[in-house]
C-alpha cells in the first residue's frame, strides 16, 4: 500500500488543485498536491518536500483534515489530508499539468482522481473551506 501526504491550501475562499500530468498514474485527473512519502520520511517532511520540488513553493503543514483509503485498480493508496499554508513562493506548474484555485462550489466541475474525489465528498460538497 502506498501512503501519499497531500496539502489542502486554502486562499480567499478558494482551495489550490493540480492536474496531473498526462503521461502519469490518473493522467489529467485533478488532485490535491502531495506525493508518496520516501523512506524513513514523515508525510509532513515528504508533503514539504514534494510541494516544494512539484510546485516550487514552502510551506507550513499543519494537522491532519482526514485520511482517504482508495482502492483503484492497479493499487491501494491512504491518503493523509493535511491543512497547509504558503509561507514562500508562489505556485507553479513544475510537475503538474496545470494550477487552479477552487471554490468548493466549482469542485464538482473538476475530474478528480478517486482518493481525492473521496476527500472531496466528505469535506467540501456542503459548501464550505
Amino acid at each position: 500500500m502506498l501512503v501519499v501526504a497531500a496539502a489542502v491550501v486554502e486562499r480567499g475562499g478558494r482551495v489550490m488543485l493540480c492536474q496531473r500530468l498526462p503521461n502519469t498514474h490518473n493522467g489529467l485527473k485533478w488532485e490535491f498536491p502531495g506525493g508518496k512519502l520516501e523512506a524513513g520520511e514523515s508525510p509532513e517532511t515528504a508533503l514539504a518536500r514534494e510541494l516544494r520540488e512539484e510546485l516550487g513553493i514552502a510551506v507550513t503543514v499543519g494537522r491532519v483534515r482526514d485520511a482517504v483509503f482508495h482502492r483503484y485498480p492497479d493499487r491501494d493508496v491512504l491518503v493523509l489530508f493535511y491543512g497547509c499554508a504558503i509561507v514562500e513562493g508562489e505556485p507553479g506548474t513544475v510537475e503538474c499539468n496545470a494550477i487552479a484555485w477552487a471554490t468548493p462550489g466549482e469542485m464538482a466541475g473538476y475530474d478528480f482522481a478517486g482518493a481525492d474525489l473521496a476527500f472531496v465528498e466528505r469535506n467540501f460538497m456542503d459548501g464550505s473551506v
